[in-house]
């Protein structure tokens, strides 16, 4: 899905030009070392920008220290992190109850067939924990940073634009199908006998 283009006119009042790219993701960590280890040395992501800072927080009545990290992506966007000086910030930025199903929460990043295949061998020798799962519409790894934070890699399939073709015909009509109760499943790329 390299570009999301409108499938049929709907009464929203859409963007004349979709956002152009992730620019970055932010997420906080409790080390700054540790996730750098991972993405970097681990995963070959390379540490791009960091930035020191310390601003007022209204909500806390008091200053606030941290540490911005960004990690390049080719498109110019990035993986990016928090790190803050004080354990009551880290505290206060974590969820109360995680979920007890948190694989949902993720961030998926796509590669070429190469660069999935280097993250696997990656992961493998490093003796990190990651799975693979075939969508059908695409494979992925998922692995998990120090602060569990999961990450997806993606890749396509040769046929990915057929794929695409049949998905954006009907995008509308089958989530409308779906949220009036009808579950049928409709990936019969990975639902095959």
């Amino acid at each position: 899905m390299d570009t999301i283009e409108r499938t049929q006119p709907t009464q929203a009042d859409l963007l004349n030009e979709l956002p152009l790219r992730l620019h970055h993701n932010a997420y906080v960590v409790k080390d700054h070392e540790a996730n750098r280890h991972f993405l970097e040395d681990v995963l070959g992501i390379p540490l791009v920008a960091t930035w020191c800072e310390k601003n007022y927080r209204a909500d806390l009545g008091r200053e606030v220290e941290f540490c911005h990290t960004f990690f390049g992506l080719k498109d110019g966007g990035a993986l990016a992190f928090f790190q803050f000086a004080d354990e009551e910030m880290y505290q206060l930025t974590q969820a109360k109850e995680p979920p007890k199903v948190g694989s949902h929460y993720h961030i998926a990043l796509k590669a070429s067939d190469q660069t999935y295949e280097e993250l696997k061998q990656r992961l493998a020798a490093a003796g990190e924990t990651f799975r693979e799962t075939d969508h059908g519409y695409c494979k992925s790894i998922y692995t998990t940073t120090p602060d569990g934070m999961i990450l997806e890699f993606t890749c396509d399939p040769p046929n990915v634009a057929e794929i695409d073709t049949l998905r954006r015909a009907d995008a509308h009509s089958e989530l409308a199908r779906w949220l009036g109760g009808d579950r049928r499943v409709n990936n019969d790329l990975r639902h095959r006998d």
